[in-house]
């Protein structure tokens, strides 16, 4: 479902003129979003965004991979510099291989890293070849 068809209050209705998106965006309607690579394989679906309330930016999209229903989905933190909105197909891409997402760093809905620490943030940052600053 692409952030159009979650749209509850008419954001993205195209009234002949620029509205709230995609330059500004409800976060509500990214919830649920598809994740791309560049070779057009599906990696996931944002499930959440994680604001760093210090400095009112996005830090990180927690998106899910695997399972079915929720049972036995991995769920990563992807810093939210290495997404990028495709308008045209309404998700997000991330250039990465899809072996890199088997591997990346995950977590399970009972153990949530600790995403205020600075190692860890490194430590993702890293592995998505983004800056944490």
């Amino acid at each position: 479902m692409s952030y159009e068809e979650r749209d509850a209050y008419g954001m993205y209705v195209d009234k002949g003129s620029k509205g709230p998106g995609p330059e500004l965006m409800g976060a509500d309607t990214l919830i649920g979003d598809h994740v791309h690579n560049l070779k057009n394989e599906h990696l996931g679906e944002i499930k959440e965004i994680m604001l760093d309330m210090r400095t009112g930016k996005i830090a990180y999209a927690v998106m899910s991979s695997g399972g079915v229903l929720s049972i036995g989905e991995r769920l990563f933190a992807v810093p939210w510099s290495a997404l990028t909105l495709d308008t045209a197909n309404k998700r997000f891409t991330l250039d990465i291989e899809k072996e890199r997402i088997d591997n990346a760093p995950g977590f399970d809905t009972d153990h949530w890293p600790d995403m205020a620490n600075q190692q860890w943030s490194n430590q993702i940052h890293s592995y998505y070849g983004t800056s944490a600053h």
